[in-house]
């Protein structure tokens, strides 16, 4: 995790695959209005169940419980985002995170959580 303020390059490239869209320009000043927390996330089915801790992508869409269904009221001032496949998820990470930024270890109740 660390927290940063993402300069608008770095959220062109993240944002790349919806640079034809016409939200995309509000999308990066928005982002680079204030500063960022970025994680790495990991376990079992670990997009999925973040995908599902996020909420939909409309908050309206969003149960009570999930971050946008809480913290959100429009979908162009979302404060969260997830990738949506372990693929996408790699590509993210190398982005935002320099090579042994990421720290690895394994946790000591590991055995009790996983079989």
């Amino acid at each position: 995790m660390k927290f940063l303020q993402a300069p608008v390059d770095l959220l062109e490239k993240h944002y790349c695959d919806l640079s034809d869209k016409p939200f995309n320009p509000k999308l990066i000043k928005y982002m680079n209005s204030g500063p960022v927390v970025v994680m790495v996330w990991e376990g079992l089915n670990m997009v999925k169940t973040g995908r599902v801790l996020l909420g939909e992508t409309n908050p309206a869409d969003s149960k009570p419980g999930m971050i946008r269904g809480d913290l959100c009221i429009q979908t162009g001032r979302n404060i969260i985002h997830g990738s949506d496949s372990v693929a996408s998820a790699q590509q993210e990470i190398n982005l935002w995170f320099k090579p042994g930024e990421v720290v690895e270890y394994q946790n000591c109740a590991q055995d009790w959580i996983y079989e």
